[in-house]
This record gives C-alpha cells, sequence and structure tokens, in this order.
C-alpha cells in the first residue's frame, strides 16, 4: 500500500500542513521538527505527490495540457518544447487529449475543478474556444498556442502565417512558376486564410492573379492531397507548381504527379507548410515553410510560468517568425 502524506504526519507527530511545509523547505518549521519529519520520511519510503508538495505553497506546480490529438505530425514537437521549459523550472505536466469527444472534455474539466494544475496551455481542440475563455475569466490562467484565427481575450502564440504564404509565393515566382495549384487546409482556420492571402497578394503583387480554380480547399491529410492533384490532373487543369497549406497534403500531391507522369520539380514543383521530420526525407526532399513548432511550445511555457509568478496579465499575442527551407522539389532558381 502506497504510504500517504497522511501516514508521515501520524508517525511524525505533526499536521499534514507541516509536512508539506518540509516538502518545500519552508522556513516556519523548526530545525529539530523538519529532521525528525525528513527520518521518517526515509524511513517510511513516502515519496510525494505533486498536490502534496504544493499544499503549503497554494498550488500544485503543475501544468495542464490540453490538445486535440497527439497523432498530428508536429505536435510532438510542441509538447516538447513545453516539457523542456516546465522541467526547467521544477513544475510537471498534466497532458490532455480530446480523443473520445465529450467523454474526454468531461474528464478535463472534472480536473479542473479538483484544481489539479495551476495554469493551462492549449493547442484548440474543435469547439472548445467558449469553455475555455469561460475558465480563464474564473480566473485560471491559459494561454492558447496556434490561435487558428480565433483571437482569444487571453494570451496566445502563433506562428507568422501571412509571411509564411508570402514566402513561399515569392520563392515559386523566383523560379518562373506563373500557375500554382493552391491546396488549403479548412477554411474556417483562421492559419488557413493567412497562409493563401499572404501568397494571393504576393503573387497580385507581381502581375499575377490567383486562377480561383486552382485554389483548393483539402483537409490537412496526404490522401487529400494526393486526390486533389490526381482530380485537377483528370480535368486537365495546367499548373506548374503546388502549394500545400501542410506537408502531408505536399507529400500526397507529389505521390499524384509522380503517379501521373510528371517530374517534381522539372514539370511541377511543391512546397509544403510545417516542415514535419519527413520533410527532408521525401524523394525529393520537400521545400517547405517551417514553423518554430517547438519554440511555440517553449514560448507558450515561459509565458504561462511568467504569469504564475505574478506577472501582468496580458492578451497581446506573440507571433514567432516562419522560415522557408528550400529542398528539392522547389530549388532555387539556377545563379
Amino acid at each position: 500500500m502506497r504510504v500517504t502524506i497522511a501516514d508521515v504526519a501520524r508517525v511524525a507527530g505533526v499536521s499534514k500542513t507541516t509536512v508539506s511545509r518540509v516538502l518545500n523547505t519552508r522556513s516556519e518549521v523548526d530545525r529539530s521538527t523538519a529532521a525528525r519529519v525528513r527520518e521518517v520520511i526515509d524511513r517510511m519510503g513516502y515519496v510525494p505527490s505533486s498536490g502534496a508538495v504544493g499544499l503549503a505553497r497554494g498550488s500544485s506546480r503543475t501544468i495542464g495540457m490540453l490538445v486535440p490529438s497527439l497523432t498530428w505530425p508536429w505536435m510532438g514537437e510542441v509538447v516538447q518544447g513545453v516539457v523542456d521549459t516546465l522541467e526547467a523550472a521544477e513544475f510537471g505536466l498534466l497532458l490532455f487529449t480530446c480523443n473520445r469527444g465529450t467523454e474526454s472534455v468531461e474528464r478535463f474539466t472534472s480536473q479542473v475543478s479538483a484544481r489539479a494544475f495551476d495554469g493551462l496551455l492549449v493547442v484548440e481542440p474543435e469547439n472548445t474556444l467558449d469553455m475555455l475563455t469561460a475558465l480563464h475569466r474564473k480566473g485560471l490562467p491559459v494561454v492558447l498556442i496556434d490561435d487558428r484565427g480565433h483571437h482569444p481575450d487571453f494570451p496566445y502564440v502563433t506562428a507568422a502565417n501571412h509571411e509564411g504564404g508570402a514566402a513561399a509565393a515569392r520563392h515559386l515566382l523566383s523560379t518562373g512558376r506563373r500557375r500554382p495549384l493552391v491546396l488549403t487546409g479548412p477554411t474556417r482556420f483562421g492559419c488557413v486564410r493567412d497562409r493563401l492571402a499572404g501568397f494571393r497578394t504576393t503573387y497580385a503583387e507581381h502581375g499575377h492573379a490567383l486562377d480561383s480554380g486552382l485554389v483548393v480547399e483539402s483537409d490537412f491529410t496526404e490522401a487529400d492531397g494526393r486526390e486533389a492533384v490526381r482530380r485537377m490532373v483528370r480535368e486537365g487543369r495546367d499548373f506548374d507548381a503546388v502549394f500545400a497549406h501542410n506537408d502531408l497534403g505536399a507529400v500526397g500531391a507529389m505521390a499524384a504527379l509522380r503517379a501521373s507522369g510528371l517530374g517534381v520539380p522539372d514539370d511541377v514543383a511543391v512546397i509544403g507548410f510545417d516542415d514535419i521530420p519527413m520533410a527532408p526525407l521525401t524523394e525529393p526532399s520537400l521545400t517547405t515553410v517551417r514553423q518554430p513548432m517547438r519554440r511555440m511550445g517553449e514560448t507558450a511555457a515561459g509565458m504561462l510560468l511568467a504569469r504564475l509568478a505574478g506577472g501582468t496579465a496580458t492578451a497581446a499575442p506573440v507571433v514567432l517568425p516562419t522560415e522557408l527551407v528550400v529542398r528539392q522539389s522547389a530549388p532555387a532558381a539556377a545563379g
């Protein structure tokens, strides 16, 4: 049976609060009492929970993180950035996913009610923004990662999606590509609208309006990217480049181009978005717009820790730069 803080308190002849204060190295406990409590802890093999350690300081030293799923290709990078920052500050992480829909949300809200964590980091699952806003207004510190264009009234970290789209356009234009096929993600996402706007505006500034028939909404999957390109080829659409709003869509596009007898990049250049781990491993290697996913996690966690340490609350967003990574699927123009 697991030894509890109550067991330690009983054997040491002190209160649970005193045990917690010893665990937190608080000065309110005299030396002889603290020494006795530590001796009991060592003898009984007590391993403190985050809740016990935080009892005296009024916090759990644990951060909650809510994400839609861990299967998204870039989610691991975000979580790793969060973990690196929290561990350096000696905070723990309690991770929640929404794989089971309403059931997952109910389990998450029960943990909020139990005050299992001090603050919350969120990669927003569908249809949860109202709930998150309500939690923030009730006093729970919340920081959003990748705002999806919703611009909440609490802090968030996002990437420069508009500039990322513009960078992809400038690169294709510099290599003489004038008729790009654009595979967007779901247009309800703000990041998608921003990427398209940056790309479209840059082409227009160079005197080339995008063909509306070559702007295709997809669902961010490899299969949908493959099918969209296959359909465009079947319909006889003329395009010399593909700008996919995520790398999986770009991978699907390259597969469909190869199956149709078109060469990448000789016939059609391809650019993705994200720079997931598989991007440099594709054949040819994928040119893409890199999102600083790990840095987004680090930045969001740092913002939340600063808030917990008494920093001023602000809803001002932090926008991190994107970077075009040129590889073989859309090489630079020959100099």
